[in-house]
């Protein structure tokens, strides 16, 4: 019935630390598996299970993975140089024969813009014009003409032409519309319940309509995820989700069975079919790193998320 789905999974465990053979043994798994992605975000100044440099980790990743895709989460544009930025992404899609998803985001936090020097307020148009100048140099036009000098270009260029399929994070309005204006696919919060984001993706195709422009057909949402015929285990997974959730976010924040997923097989894939067909979803990104979830919990839960989405 649902053939277009794909299904991808981020990191489900730091350990101590993003060590490479952690990392990579994960990905492996996840792509012997089959599934389409493998995904990390972006996060600074936390502790050591931080990722200030997704396109790093992800480069090793690429050297112990064949088939899988790679995806940013939310690549901060904003607080970075954008032809360097730019050079890094073509380098990772060098790197992985063209497996590069770039999942794009401005930011939100304070003390990540005052750390870079970056105004906040500035975010949006600092996202705007970096990614500008980003696609003109993946699409190999001269990155400087002036004067008697000769142009010069990126090199490497990606290897998907023109570069690498673009995805941008967005929460609230202004970004919503500044996704939408774009007519890149948008990639909601996770823990936005499913009502908000039938509302979000409604003004979302009437601004791209508006714009003008011809949607790509890629509606990707990232929930949490954990599948267990264990009832036990599932309510002290959904108490610690719903505990995780910021104090200053709670009060905007649904039941947690509203923006998660936590529960057997038969009840993951009923919520996976509301979610295609009231969204449309073609790709769902499966959160891991649950707390009280151990490895082998995770790696049968993402067994049982495949099963289940096989048989949709």
């Amino acid at each position: 019935m649902y053939k277009n789905l794909e299904v991808a999974v981020t990191a489900w465990s730091a350990g101590s630390g993003w060590r490479a053979d952690t990392l990579c043994r994960q990905a492996e798994a996840a792509q012997a598996m089959g599934f389409h992605s493998f995904w990390l975000p972006e996060n600074h100044f936390g502790d050591n299970r931080s990722i200030p440099s997704p396109l790093t980790l992800l480069a090793a990743v690429a050297a112990r993975t064949e088939r899988i895709k790679l995806g940013t989460i939310s690549y901060l544009l904003p607080i970075r140089h954008p032809l360097l930025a730019a050079e890094e992404v073509a380098v990772l899609d060098q790197l992985s024969n063209g497996r590069v998803i770039l999942g794009l985001g401005r930011g939100y936090q304070d003390t990540v813009f005052k750390a870079f020097d970056v105004p906040a307020s500035d975010k949006r148009k600092l996202f705007q014009a970096n990614l500008d100048i980003m696609r003109r140099a993946w699409r190999g036009e001269p990155i400087l003409e002036a004067g008697d000098d000769e142009p010069i270009y990126l090199a490497p260029l990606p290897v998907q032409r023109p570069y690498p399929p673009i995805w941008v994070a967005a929460f609230g309005p202004l970004a919503l519309k500044q996704v939408a204006g774009l007519g890149l696919p948008y990639l909601a919060s996770p823990i936005e319940p499913l009502a908000t984001l039938e509302e979000n993706y409604q003004s979302y195709h009437q601004l791209v309509s508006e714009a003008q422009l011809q949607p790509e057909g890629t509606i990707p949402v990232m929930r949490t995820i954990f599948i267990t015929e264990n009832a036990g285990l599932a309510a002290r997974v959904g108490q610690a989700l719903e505990s995780s959730v910021p104090h200053s976010m709670r009060h905007k924040t649904a039941a947690v069975d509203e923006w998660a997923i936590v529960g057997d097989r038969h009840y993951a894939r009923d919520k996976v079919c509301e979610y295609i067909d009231r969204l449309g979803v073609t790709h769902l990104i499966a959160r891991g790193g649950l707390s009280g979830v151990d490895s082998a919990a995770q790696l049968q839960s993402h067994e049982y998320l495949l099963g289940v989405t096989s048989d949709l």
